[in-house]
């Protein structure tokens, strides 16, 4: 299911939302604990999981960005800086499990977004894969098959 785009009065809003069949303690792991990201993200890790703290985004040429960490509620929020935006996540327990959105709050569209939403979709599907106990082959692929279905979602909300 494609995230929820809304326009807002600062901007836009991307919301993702999943049904894991697993404790808020094991998904809060994949978000908080560096091995655990690098299995899903191998770019992301955490430097100081507290309100100030930062996560460190690997460029690829030897430089990392800092985002920093502008909420956080141990099992349940991590809110932080991504570049000009903001990216949030919320665990919300639930009887056979918890719910887990993802909240991307977007100040522009642009042509690159469409990039990072088909992202943040493949990262929730390997995510879910990762806890139980399989593994998505081919990521670029999956990422293919979602990016013109963002693009056509962010050109209907408009720029």
């Amino acid at each position: 299911m494609l995230a929820e785009l809304q326009k807002t009065e600062s901007g836009y809003t991307a919301k993702f939302e999943r049904f894991l069949n697993h404790s808020v303690e094991n998904v809060w792991e994949m978000l908080t604990d560096n091995d655990k990201l690098a299995l899903w993200f191998s770019e992301l890790r955490v430097k100081g999981l507290h309100e100030g703290g930062v996560f460190t985004f690997n460029m690829g040429d030897g430089t990392f960005e800092e985002m920093e960490i502008i909420e956080l509620k141990k099992l349940s929020v991590v809110e932080f800086t991504w570049a000009g935006d903001v990216v949030r996540f919320e665990l919300h327990p639930e009887s056979a499990g918890c719910r887990f959105i993802l909240i991307e709050k977007i100040k522009t569209m642009t042509d690159h977004t469409p990039r990072d939403l088909a992202g943040w979709h493949v990262c929730l599907d390997v995510i879910r894969a990762l806890l139980d106990g399989k593994i998505i082959e081919n990521r670029k692929a999956e990422w293919e098959k979602w990016y013109p279905k963002y693009v056509e979602a962010v050109n209907k909300i408009g720029k």
